[in-house]
């Protein structure tokens, strides 16, 4: 799969209005202080996980370039940066099935931010109609017998 770079203005130097960059602060600062600045990777995107308000579950896994992490803190309103389409997207502005963005944190480096949302609409975060991205798990082969099968995957259990 080819990954479309995002715009420019995103960058390991990224800065707006919103953050400051990275290398004006020491790494004590960036773990410990109280300054958002993300880093960004070469591609001009950060991680961003998407999480349920009441239920605390993962609904989601996107990235964000700079302008959409601007939109996500201006508006309230989970935006992201599609690598495939190569083009910024407000989610569910097809599905009606929006993210209200009721916080937003960081990881120690940040370099991911975790957001905390409340789905709009029919309560769906996926594509595919259902509830979380995250329906299906893994069934893991037993760890004491030589695995000779593809690992399957099974509806997730709640």
């Amino acid at each position: 799969m080819t990954t479309k770079q995002a715009p420019a203005a995103a960058s390991a130097d990224a800065a707006s209005a919103l953050w400051v960059s990275q290398r004006q602060l020491s790494k004590a600062e960036i773990e410990g202080g109280s300054t958002f600045a993300p880093r960004f990777d070469a591609n001009g995107l950060i991680a961003a996980i998407v999480t349920d308000q009441v239920r605390g579950d993962v609904l989601m896994f996107a990235w964000m370039n700079e302008e959409a992490l601007t939109r996500t803190l201006e508006t309230q309103v989970a935006h992201f940066w599609s690598r495939s389409r190569g083009k910024l997207w407000r989610k569910g502005e097809e599905s009606g099935n929006t993210l209200s963005v009721v916080e937003i944190a960081t990881d120690c480096d940040q370099d991911v931010v975790l957001l905390t949302v409340r789905v709009e609409g029919d309560g769906v975060a996926c594509h595919t109609g259902v509830r979380s991205c995250f329906y299906r798990q893994l069934d893991l082969p037993n760890p004491d017998v030589a695995a000779e099968d593809l690992v399957q995957l099974s509806p997730k259990r709640a």
